[in-house]
């Protein structure tokens, strides 16, 4: 037997390392790959952060309910002193009766006297807590509802990380089968052409029929190549989904077919149910947000009471700011009621725009809840039209298989051409691609209707022991 071709050759040392190491590799199947995916996906870590950072706006919020306490400290030193002046008989003025020099216009010469020392000091404590506090309690509510959006938009993040996992998932199966298929069709032509080099050895065949089936052969190596990439590809993407090294030897487990096993018992199941929307969960969270921001606004109309204190040390001297120390402490304890009264129309003009987004996001909701419908029920007839497509190809897989069977027999008692038995070859293998393809159909068409409704089973995913 003449030695394989040179393409071929190549193939088999590029594939013989892979061989080597394919007992190192992980082996990962769906959920595997999900859970590693919601545990290190950057994507993933970012939206569960955003549900801390909430948290803490929230708690700075409640810590202005909170008594407020501070200490300070005052140092002042006196350059020039203030002079004060008495208008009183023998100091600075004159007889009874008599005008002051300013009056008259005369100087006599009074400077008046000093007031106050070089040094004075002051420090203590201040305390103030608010007792009534409409638009600080209005503010508490509206970080309540803020931290369930992030909470919501952190279980979009994680279904929308399921659904692109589950995707390529997909893809690396159906890569990996149609690789699988072609390589089956690359070996029956194999097989068909080292036929025809041991017949034209005995003189059976020409050389014309030993280049045909060569050619037939080595027109299904870049078939062969082109699948290769696609596997590649397909890996590459899953692994920066999961949040490996790109470089990260894995597998994945099973095959498109078994994923189709109860598909028809699901479809049967399937409702279109919006209650897990995330979308319309979402928006329901926002209205909610601008409901209480009405309220924010509204509340600022309200008057305020706080209580107030303080305890504090002055102490004043002449001469060198660190010595002649006389602390003397005074303390107050106090009320304050703010009412507001007029802002020139700001207040009012915030309420009306709260009001307004209140309203658009009504009329959101509505053409939200339409758009979703349709697209639930345009999923579902999807599905249920890949379905048809799947028994209609494994149908067609089944004839075809026949076919080529009852071709290769024909072609070995020499009752049958050679490009008869091509044909039945290339039947097959569109056959099989196409059952691949109506089963990856279906698969990904079902994955997106449950990114649509929601009801991923997260918690699934999430902890491994369930």
């Amino acid at each position: 037997m003449k030695r394989l071709p040179r393409l071929l050759a190549m193939l088999l040392i590029a594939i013989a390392p892979t061989t080597l190491t394919h007992a190192q590799e992980r082996v990962l199947t769906l959920d595997e790959c999900i859970y590693i995916a919601l545990s290190e996906n950057p994507t993933v870590k970012v939206a569960d952060l955003e549900i801390v950072k909430v948290q803490y706006s929230r708690d700075e919020t409640l810590a202005n309910l909170l008594p407020n306490v501070s200490f300070s400290g005052q140092y002042n030193r006196t350059l020039k002193k203030q002079v004060a002046y008495m208008n009183l008989d023998g100091f600075g003025g004159g007889k009874e009766g008599e005008a002051a020099p300013e009056e008259s216009g005369e100087s006599r010469g009074d400077k008046g006297f000093e007031m106050g020392l070089d040094n004075s000091y002051s420090m203590g404590f201040s305390a103030s807590m608010p007792l009534i506090a409409p638009q600080m309690w209005a503010s508490m509510k509206l970080s309540e509802v803020e931290i369930e959006s992030a909470v919501e938009k952190s279980r979009a993040s994680r279904l929308d990380m399921v659904n692109q996992v589950k995707n390529a998932y997909y893809a690396l199966l159906f890569a990996i089968d149609s690789k699988r298929t072609v390589q089956q069709s690359y070996d029956m032509a194999r097989t068909t052409y080292e036929s025809y080099v041991n017949r034209q050895a005995v003189g059976d065949v020409s050389e014309y029929d030993v280049l045909r089936a060569s050619v037939a052969m080595q027109n299904i190596e870049p078939e062969l190549y082109q699948c290769e990439i696609a596997i590649r590809q397909a890996r590459l993407q899953l692994a920066i989904l999961m949040g490996m090294d790109v470089n990260t030897s894995f597998t994945i487990a099973g095959d498109l077919e078994q994923f189709s096993a109860d598909m028809y018992e699901h479809a049967l199941s399937i409702q279109a149910d919006l209650t897990n929307n995330t979308q319309l969960i979402q928006n329901q969270i926002q209205t909610r947000q601008l409901r209480q921001t009405l309220a924010y606004q509204r509340a600022a109309w309200y008057p305020t009471l706080s209580v107030t204190g303080n305890y504090m040390w002055n102490s004043s001297s002449n001469g060198s700011p660190f010595s002649n120390f006389r602390w003397t402490p005074y303390s107050v304890v106090g009320l304050q009621l703010t009412i507001p009264l007029y802002t020139g129309g700001a207040r009012y003009s915030r309420v009306r725009q709260a009001q307004v987004a209140l309203d658009q996001m009504e009329y959101t909701r509505d053409d939200l809840t339409r758009s979703l419908t349709s697209q639930a029920a345009l999923a579902i007839d999807n599905i249920n039209l890949n379905i048809k497509q799947v028994a209609s190809s494994q149908l067609s897989v089944s004839q075809a298989e026949r076919a080529h069977t009852i071709q290769q027999q024909s072609f070995e008692i020499g009752a049958t051409t050679y490009l008869d038995l091509r044909d039945s070859e290339l039947s097959l293998t569109r056959a099989r691609l196409s059952y691949l393809q109506a089963i990856y159909n279906y698969l990904v068409a079902d994955s997106n209707l449950e990114l649509l409704l929601g009801n991923a089973p997260i918690d699934q995913y999430t902890n491994p022991e369930k």
